[in-house]
């Protein structure tokens, strides 16, 4: 899957939903009209409504629709507009990042860290929902407000291998624009389907009007009327809902079936799920009251439907796309007699116990760097192999604490904290003033294993943390960012590593504005020339050294290299203005961006930790998430080891 490419289609996708509502917004005022044309009586004989069709009732019709969807749409998506938790929490859902009780749900956590890892991004949210079907969903405007929902019965009839595959194919709508456009189709559809509902509340409400049939017919005629119709045109506002969530999501099951199997390069992983769920007596259902709302979001369907409005392609066709030698059997799974309950409680982990890892000095090659761009939004099995591998050397003290409120807090500080004895000295001063005993008494708890983390393990803990960051509320968190940056400034200068995570916890925890796609590369020259920059001298021991790796990154551009500018402490802000433009650059820009990114940080054949987490960080803001660089022993092992890890895998579950 190109990255760019699924991009590109997302907004193509977005112009065919807008042409779709509002094909489905003039059949609804159609329909309308031809109803409040129909002479109606009472029950007298009488007429009581007898309209002619003319440009002023229709205009009068059109006016009261397009006013009734927009405002139905407009409150859905503000509803909406908090990320994909609304969604998890409206279908009954427990966040347990920080609270998982079972060994199925921490084995839950482990695959969905070692995915975002792979990915290069921050950990989702992640909710258990009560339903004993197989199911599950992402939610979200945005890959920093998205969460990952996965039902109970998934949990515990999956194996790992079949959850790794459940769990990628909803990676994969997350990265391919798919999620954002499955939840604003949400408040769309709620649009359509709105008039139904207000048709309904009419005719509730003329229920407790007027004692005698008179009083009823003098006063609730119209009313029923009124809500009948409404309810009629809501019907059709149903039907017109189902089939645009079937005209924008059958397709794009295929395609996240397909990256699945890419991602894990195990298709009996996925294949395996889908085979349960044809085979379990309760499927994928999800009971909740408002599960058919979500029903196009569902890995699988939620409840059932018509071939022709269904949201989900034929479950024998799936199959057969990712197992072509597929015989044709389910794997059979009676229901349950009663809830299924948890047979195992996970222990609470030791916060503080455990052995730091040691620091490593790595170094990366060309063919690391060009690897993890290839992959950016479509990490390979390889890249989920070097994820577990970095969840495993962060030490357990870290993992532990990054999944509590208080212990992520500490660790964003910590990170920030100096090697050098006087300056550290100074950021402790400012931090026992600014933060609470028991935070305080939390981060010198954790300064050793921070002190020797591997520095290609920051950005991953970092991701670890976020989940829980995100359950901070504004003011406290204002508070955290406001420490951060006193902590940044202690010495009067900023690395560029220090305002890359300063931004990434920034801007995961507060949220991004979505991307609007509308510049060119050239008319960005001035912000590549202030990033690039900032990149080389990062980098870079020395003046000369950094601009000659900045004249061979600008090798290959098309256009002017503007002059060389300064980009110092106090021109950061200008970095940050030059980062928010260059991600509105147009999809297919994007890679021309990456590389001269690459060539700026490989001018001299190497990349060390420091500069490969600088570039991932970069990357990151740019909303091009990078997969973790591997050595070139590790590209050679994987290559070699392929078939021999795809066998051992399935059978290895690792409870952090």
């Amino acid at each position: 899957m190109n990255f760019f490419e699924q991009q590109r289609q997302a907004k193509r996708r977005t112009l065919l939903l807008i042409f779709l509502m509002m094909l489905a917004v003039l059949s609804l005022i159609a329909m309308s009209c031809l109803l409040m044309v129909i002479p109606v009586e009472d029950g007298d004989g009488n007429v009581i409504m007898d309209l002619e069709l003319n440009r002023q009732l229709v205009g009068t019709v059109s006016a009261v629709i397009i006013s009734i969807v927009l405002m139905g749409s407009l409150s859905k998506h503000w509803e909406l507009s908090e990320g994909g938790k609304v969604v998890a929490r409206r279908l009954d859902g427990r966040l347990i990042n920080h609270s998982a009780q079972t060994l199925e749900e921490q084995r839950l956590l482990n695959v969905v860290e070692e995915m975002a890892i792979a990915s290069g991004t921050a950990v989702p949210s992640v909710y258990l929902l009560p339903d004993l079907g197989i199911n599950a969903f992402a939610a979200g405007l945005t890959p920093q407000n998205a969460v990952i929902g996965v039902t109970q019965g998934a949990i515990n009839l999956l194996t790992r291998e079949e959850l790794q595959g459940v769990i990628a194919h909803e990676f994969s709508h997350i990265y391919n624009g798919d999620m954002r456009l499955n939840t604003r189709l949400v408040a769309i559809v709620h649009g359509i389907m709105v008039l139904g509902l207000t048709g309904s509340y009419i005719l509730q409400g003329t229920e407790h009007v007027g004692k005698t049939p008179a009083s009823r017919n003098k006063f609730v005629a119209i009313p029923m009327l009124t809500g009948f119709a409404l309810l009629i045109v809501g019907i059709a506002g149903t039907i017109f809902g189902n089939r645009i969530k079937a005209a924008i999501s059958r397709e794009r099951e295929f395609l996240a079936d397909a990256t699945a199997v890419q991602y894990t390069r195990n298709p009996q992983g996925i294949a395996g799920a889908l085979k349960k769920i044809g085979g379990y007596e309760l499927g994928s259902a999800i009971k909740s009251p408002r599960a058919e709302e979500y029903s196009h979001l569902y890995f699988g369907p939620g409840a059932t439907s018509s071939d022709s409005l269904a949201s989900h392609p034929d479950l024998n066709e799936r199959i057969r796309r990712v197992d072509a030698q597929w015989d044709g059997s389910f794997s059979k799974i009676a229901a349950p007699l009663t809830e299924i309950q948890p047979t195992v409680v996970l222990p609470v982990p030791d916060a503080f116990g455990g052995v730091p890892a040691a620091a490593m000095a790595v170094l990366y090659d060309m063919n690391s760097i060009q690897a993890s761009v290839a992959a950016i939004g479509a990490p390979q099995a390889e890249h989920l192999i070097e994820a577990r591998r970095m969840l495993e050397d962060i030490p357990q003290p870290l993992k532990a604490a990054a999944r509590t409120v208080e212990g992520a807090q500490a660790i964003v500080y910590g990170l920030l904290l100096s090697r050098s004895v006087s300056l550290l000295g100074v950021q402790l001063e400012i931090l026992r003033e600014a933060i609470d005993d028991s935070m305080f008494s939390t981060l010198n708890l954790l300064r050793e294993p921070l002190s020797s983390l591997n520095p290609g393990l920051r950005l991953p803990l970092l991701d670890l943390a976020i989940p829980s960051l995100q359950q901070l509320g504004k003011k406290p968190f204002a508070k955290v960012k406001h420490n951060l940056n006193l902590l940044i400034e202690a010495d009067n200068e900023t690395e560029l590593l220090e305002w890359t995570l300063l931004r990434i916890v920034e801007r995961n925890v507060e949220g991004a504005a979505p991307v609007q796609f509308k510049f060119g590369l050239f008319q960005c020259a001035e912000e590549l020339m202030a990033l690039l920059t900032a990149l080389a001298r990062a980098g870079q021991q020395n003046m000369p050294a950094a601009s000659q790796a900045l004249q061979f990154a600008w090798q290959g551009l098309t256009f002017e290299r503007p002059q060389e500018m300064r980009v110092e402490l106090e021109e950061l802000t200008g970095l940050e203005a030059a980062i928010k433009r260059l991600r509105h650059l147009m999809p297919e820009e994007r890679p021309a961006l990456l590389n001269a990114m690459t060539r700026c940080v490989m001018h001299d054949g190497v990349i060390t930790v420091a500069e490969a987490e600088v570039f991932r960080a970069v990357a990151d803001l740019l909303d091009c998430p990078l997969p973790p660089l591997l050595t070139a022993q590790a590209l050679a092992d994987d290559s070699s080891s392929e078939t021999a890890r795809d066998e051992a895998e399935p059978s290895r579950i690792t409870v952090a």
